[in-house]
């Protein structure tokens, strides 16, 4: 069995000692990047994250065993070439995982927890599902069916992770170009956490925004246009425990409401954020078509 190292674990100094140097950078620079109470409940998500991985891990590895073990089709070997070809499968996988997880409210109710910061900084890159590694791991299950080792995707899974850390940032504002091309970046994801009609639901990158730009889900962060961070109707709690399932709790209220078809209650699990089984909800590509209406009139003005 192959054994590779839990790099997470390993850059946990790095986190801190990044972030540090974020706050006197942003405070010189008068960015108003951080809040106290906001990014002590970042890292209180991403400590109760860490503590739950122990055991959605271990649901994890033995989910990719059981496929990989029973009913691959080829054995991929563990060497140079087939990590680069687990690179472009992991990020392909996580850019539909993270694109489904703003379309189904069944996966949003963990992914929400990332969005739920009206603050941008590295502290929110550590603001983590408590619920979410139990069940997402799904959208990976093909690559042990195909014959990648375990051991090689959860490391790949962890190397995106690690990657999307140094992207929360404010301080940063563009990359050359080149780069901005072909790779996720700050100002690619400050748009991803923007909830400005305009950003919803666009730049899902995990490492790569070629998939974005593929599947038409890229939107260029906008000079005119300041991102607003947070929800479109914010959770105003920096309570852990209600940030970590308070959408759960919203969902399930909603799938068991009274005089209401059994279809509509599965809706309520399957459709976006905002689905209403009355017609009155509001989808983001309703918000940003108005959103586009309104700022094609005023240009006409």
């Amino acid at each position: 069995m192959h054994q590779f190292p839990n790099i997470i674990l390993y850059a946990i100094p790095f986190f801190i000692i990044a972030m540090v140097v974020e706050v006197v950078y942003t405070v010189r620079l008068n960015l108003k990047s951080y809040q106290t109470k906001d990014s002590v409940t970042s890292l209180s998500m991403g400590i109760g994250n860490v503590l739950l991985g122990f055991i959605s891990k271990a649901i994890v590895i033995a989910a990719f065993y059981f496929v990989y073990d029973n009913f691959r089709l080829f054995t991929i070997p563990v060497t140079w070439w087939s990590f680069v070809l687990i690179f472009f499968a992991d990020d392909f996988s996580y850019y539909w995982f993270h694109r489904i997880s703003h379309q189904c409210r069944l996966f949003w109710a963990s992914h929400v927890v990332h969005h739920s910061s009206q603050h941008y900084n590295l502290s929110t890159a550590l603001r983590q599902t408590w619920s979410g590694g139990f069940y997402t791991f799904i959208f990976w299950l093909w690559l042990p069916l195909v014959g990648f080792h375990p051991g090689m995707i959860l490391l790949q899974m962890s190397i995106s992770l690690l990657y999307q850390f140094w992207i929360h940032t404010e301080a940063i504002n563009k990359m050359p170009k080149w780069f901005e091309a072909i790779f996720n970046t700050p100002s690619h994801h400050r748009v991803h956490h923007g909830s400005n009609p305009i950003y919803l639901d666009r730049n899902h990158a995990g490492i790569l925004i070629i998939w974005d730009k593929l599947f038409g889900t890229f939107q260029q962060e906008l000079d005119e246009e300041k991102v607003i961070y947070g929800l479109v109707s914010n959770i105003k709690t920096y309570n852990p425990v209600k940030v970590a399932f308070i959408e759960w709790f919203f969902m399930f209220k909603d799938t068991f409401k009274h005089k209401i078809s059994l279809k509509n209650r599965i809706n309520y699990l399957i459709k976006p954020p905002g689905w209403k089984h009355d017609g009155t909800g509001k989808l983001s590509d309703d918000l940003r078509n108005e959103w586009l209406k309104n700022r094609q009139n005023e240009l006409q003005q």
